[in-house]
């Protein structure tokens, strides 16, 4: 007698949205068979079933908001009754009860409310079972800190000895706000004859800006920028337009060159761990989409294998599925290095944040016509402008110079991609 959970769909997912049942109560279930749409904080999803049997109620109506693990429906198998779960509620003893209802719907089930009524009271619910390395668990008992609270940096989501030595003893990923803290004090007043409105964070932006903030507080950034000569990619784009008959964009040529650079240079292709730092033997290459939420950075494997058609197919191909929320869960996952290009949008030069737990960051601007020194002249020249964020953990200054070294020899002299 299965209850149907809320499936962790993506590694910074902590809720999500049911959007659609595409099961309706009393219809028979097959395995494999799509119970429903998902939305997360990235993408919609459909969630397939993994029993047989009948679906006998549902718990969440269509547009509910779901925390990770808590129960959304039951599918019962021939000869069982709904009755059964509260027969059964007592003596399971070895089942974890989610730790909230849906914020919409039906509260949780007999068997959840007696799990929790048995791990502190009805009004209390113990922590969710949570993927979490041996060393973790220990330091996390010590310290007193719940797994539940964090989020996993190590493989797969899994909590690591690192993601809880940086947590407060109180367990939360993030110290609390205070009176006097700069969280606390940048909180909006409102303001006494102007018209507000009020925008509810979406799943997305809520994720956003929690990974954002842990970045910008918890990584030691540092910035190198430098400006390139663009009119070699130019010609070198229009003449392979014209050799090719197919289409290429200066951002193919630009991630094109990032991986490159990146396999010459392999100490920007890296992350901190507690105890080490992972370098990494092929070129995951995230790319920033703007999307109708916020931001999604879907990932281009082994992207230094790959030649410039298939490089910009696969930036179609991502950029199309992250707008209409297609992506799979794998497709944004394992990234070692991000590309975020605003010169579409004509902004010149940009720094950007990094991209935990990936040690590195280029933000690439638009290409300008601007006056230039050629020798002894001022002549008429096309400039791009490029900007490295790294982690200083994980790279220095002089390492990650010797990496814009590499690509700004790669982008002035772009037939080298070809070789």
């Amino acid at each position: 007698m299965p209850e149907i959970t809320m499936p962790k769909l993506s590694d910074t997912m902590t809720e999500g949205t049911l959007l659609r049942w595409c099961k309706k109560k009393g219809d028979k279930i097959q395995v494999g068979d799509i119970l429903a749409e998902v939305e997360t904080d990235k993408a919609t999803m459909e969630m397939e079933a993994f029993e047989d049997g009948i679906l006998a109620d549902i718990y969440v109506e269509e547009g509910g908001k779901v925390l990770v693990g808590a129960p959304i429906g039951v599918i019962l198998a021939a000869g069982e009754k709904l009755e059964d779960l509260v027969k059964t509620a007592a003596p399971v003893a070895e089942a974890p009860a989610p730790r909230a209802a849906v914020s919409s719907g039906r509260p949780l089930t007999p068997r959840a409310r007696a799990a929790a009524a048995r791990a502190g009271g009805a009004g209390s619910l113990p922590e969710v079972r949570v993927k979490a390395s041996p060393l973790a668990r220990k330091i996390a008992a010590s310290r007193g800190v719940r797994l539940d609270s964090l989020k996993g940096t190590g493989p797969g989501g899994r909590v690591i000895a690192f993601d809880v030595e940086n947590a407060p003893a109180n367990g939360s990923s993030a110290p609390a706000a205070t009176a006097s803290s700069p969280v606390a004090a940048i909180l909006p007043t409102p303001i006494a004859g102007m018209q507000e409105t009020k925008i509810p964070l979406s799943g997305m932006r809520r994720v956003i800006a929690e990974r954002l903030l842990a970045s910008k507080t918890q990584i030691p950034h540092f910035y190198l920028s430098i400006e390139i000569n663009a009119a070699p990619m130019m010609a070198f784009r229009k003449e392979y337009m014209e050799a090719k008959a197919t289409k290429i964009t200066f951002n193919d040529i630009a991630l094109a060159a990032v991986a490159r650079a990146a396999m010459d240079k392999p100490k920007v292709n890296a992350s901190f761990a507690p105890d080490s730092i992972i370098q990494y033997g092929s070129v995951n290459l995230s790319v920033a989409i703007a999307v109708e939420d916020g931001l999604v950075t879907p990932v281009i494997r082994d992207a230094q294998t790959l030649s410039l058609e298939q490089i910009s197919a696969a930036v179609k191909d991502l950029a199309t599925r992250a707008r209409d929320k297609k992506l799979k869960p794998e497709e944004y996952a394992g990234g070692t290095i991000t590309v975020s290009n605003l010169g579409s949008y004509g902004i010149e030069q940009f720094c950007a944040i990094v991209n935990p737990p990936q040690a590195a960051i280029l933000a690439i601007g638009a290409i300008i016509k601007k006056p230039v020194v050629n020798g002894d002249l001022i002549e008429i020249g096309h400039r791009m402008s490029i900007t490295l964020s790294g982690d200083h953990r994980v790279v220095d200054g002089a390492v990650a110079a010797e990496y814009m070294t590499a690509l700004r020899k790669l982008l002035e002299a772009p037939a080298l991609l070809l070789l």
